[in-house]
């Protein structure tokens, strides 16, 4: 079993990761952290905290990051990605979960995860990594004490997703992603290079909906939203890509994905701001995610995103 700390910017396909993690007994989920992404943090933690409430899991949620490295607070968010509340609109605006976060900050509790556990844990990244560079600056020792850090961000060998150079979560931090790729620490990236090849069909979300779960019904429900706006990205796709629960795919069975090893330079000034170049090199600890078996995989996710 893999002990994992699950860094999010709870939007909706964290939320589908969020459910897939949570239902796979090959993770051991010590804790969630927040940061600013898909929505501003204070969102993000209350959306964790839905989630979890859904699906009827008590598991510690840390607030952390709710502004860049060095660039100052997010200045827009994808509402017509993932809805006013993140979720989907699924929320009601003066709903709040009954579930409460956890006193400290996501950063400390990073640290102090890591360095109890030295060579144990693996961080999944699905948002910008404002946290983990924070981590590192803070404590440089768990560089060589964390086990792998497995982000989905980035497009080495594909275009980006907000501009034809950057993915959202690299250019959402891009100071932050530069230092965490540059740190020494193993990561696997998880980037549109294989993302994009997978496919979540909008045929399932009426199955997820007839089994009456009211926990299966907010998923599909929220993530009907989000398939609309991937009939304007993505005519023709029918369904929506799955990032984030890719990243815990790898973590779950590597061997979803081939990967390259590389270095990564963020770009962190001008036009192409947020680009992941990427630099074969055999000794590099970075692992760059290159191609998929995605029927296996997405076969895989359905068989445990809803889970009871």
């Amino acid at each position: 079993m893999k002990s994992i700390i699950f860094d999010v910017d709870t939007g909706i396909d964290d939320a589908l990761a969020m459910a897939y993690a949570l239902h796979s007994p090959e993770l051991e989920i010590l804790g969630f952290t927040t940061c600013f992404g898909n929505v501003a943090v204070e969102d993000a933690t209350r959306n964790t905290l839905a989630v979890l409430e859904k699906l009827d899991r008590h598991i510690p949620v840390f607030s952390g990051a709710g502004q860049t490295l060095n660039r100052g607070e997010k200045k827009k968010y994808p509402k017509h990605v993932h809805g006013e509340d993140g979720l989907g609109n699924t929320l009601d605006f003066e709903w709040a979960p009954t579930l409460q976060a956890s006193q400290g900050h996501a950063v400390d509790f990073i640290i102090e995860q890591v360095k109890s556990r030295p060579d144990e844990i693996t961080i999944i990244a699905v948002g910008p990594l404002t946290n983990i560079a924070l981590a590192i600056k803070k404590d440089p020792e768990i560089m060589s004490l964390v086990k792998e850090v497995i982000i989905m961000g980035g497009a080495v060998k594909v275009p980006g997703n907000v501009n034809p150079y950057a993915e959202a979560n690299i250019i959402s931090d891009p100071d932050a992603a530069d230092l965490v790729l540059s740190s020494g620490v193993p990561v696997t990236l998880v980037g549109l290079d294989v993302t994009m090849q997978t496919c979540l069909p909008k045929s399932k979300l009426d199955e997820w909906s007839a089994t009456g779960k009211e926990s299966a019904q907010f998923l599909a429900e929220m993530t009907n939203y989000y398939m609309k706006a991937y009939d304007s990205s993505h005519p023709g796709l029918g369904g929506c890509a799955l990032h984030d629960p890719l990243a815990v795919g790898v973590a779950i069975d590597s061997d979803f994905v081939s990967t390259e090893s590389m270095n990564i330079k963020v770009v962190t000034e001008g036009e192409e701001t947020g680009r992941t170049i990427g630099q074969p090199d055999s000794e590099s600890r970075i692992r760059v995610c290159t191609d998929v078996d995605a029927a296996r995989f997405v076969k895989h996710f359905l068989e445990r995103v809803i889970r009871s």
